[in-house]
């Protein structure tokens, strides 16, 4: 059984981290590099950079704040975030990211997942997806959660799963920025379904939902911002906290 996983999550605008509600109301919450560092330090067991306004911008990932970052680093990092090509992926991979996170652009190519998965290898390629449930279904949005897809969020991934991803990163739309806890049903649904690993994402506001959402699906990690970033809660004490109830974790 794999190991459970704690993992912060920097969503960049501007070269600043920033969180919001329901991917709306974006507010600043600090420097990326030092909070890169902090979390290094408190036993964070990866580290994932989403330029969350690159792709809507249409322009590319900042390289140089993920080579700063990674320089921080020495646990795995994902990056995501405009990217859309072969060229995309090693200009990243080569500035210090250990694993790339595509969602838009897979969405509207699909086969650039086979693409980058034969290219680099599964383990580099996550596929991103934000849903929400939307008169009766589970519905993947793109652009940052400002479009709405004509996809179902779990025949999504398992599509992506067939062409070759090596991981999703699910956030859960209704939940992000609630503190509410994680959307265990979808979670659920998804992680059930499939074969590769799958990263629990949106309203993460206490331990026990952390607990929660290890206990109660198959999720292998769980993704966390604005209670980490605002010091809500350590990581530190999460682990020690998850070990004492018996769950694996690294």
């Amino acid at each position: 059984m794999l190991k459970k996983r704690i993992i912060p999550c920097l969503d960049i605008k501007n070269g600043t981290t920033v969180k919001g509600v329901n991917f709306e109301g974006l507010v600043n919450a600090g420097n990326p590099i030092e909070l890169a560092k902090r979390y290094e330090e408190e036993g964070a067991d990866e580290l994932v950079f989403l330029d969350i306004t690159a792709t809507l911008e249409e322009r590319k990932t900042f390289v140089g704040l993920v080579k700063d970052i990674a320089k921080e680093l020495s646990i795995p990092f994902t990056v995501g975030g405009g990217i859309s090509s072969v060229e995309d992926v090693r200009r990243l991979l080569e500035a210090g990211a250990d694993k790339i996170s595509i969602n838009s652009s897979a969405v509207k190519n699909p086969d650039l997942i086979a693409e980058l998965a034969k290219e680099f290898g599964n383990q580099c390629i996550v596929v991103a997806i934000d849903t929400r449930f939307v008169n009766g279904f589970d519905r993947v949005f793109v652009k940052g959660g400002r479009e709405i897809t004509d996809l179902k969020t779990l025949n999504w991934t398992r599509k992506a799963e067939d062409l070759g991803a090596g991981e999703i990163l699910l956030t859960s739309m209704d939940g992000d920025g609630t503190k509410n806890g994680f959307d265990l049903r979808i979670t659920k649904i998804i992680s059930e379904n499939l074969n590769i690993p799958v990263i629990a994402s949106g309203g993460a506001g206490n331990i026990n939902d952390f607990e929660d959402v290890f206990n109660k699906t198959l999720s292998t990690g769980a993704l966390a911002a604005s209670v980490f970033h605002f010091g809500e809660i350590k990581i530190t004490d999460l682990k020690n906290e998850l070990k004492s109830k018996k769950i694996a974790i690294r």
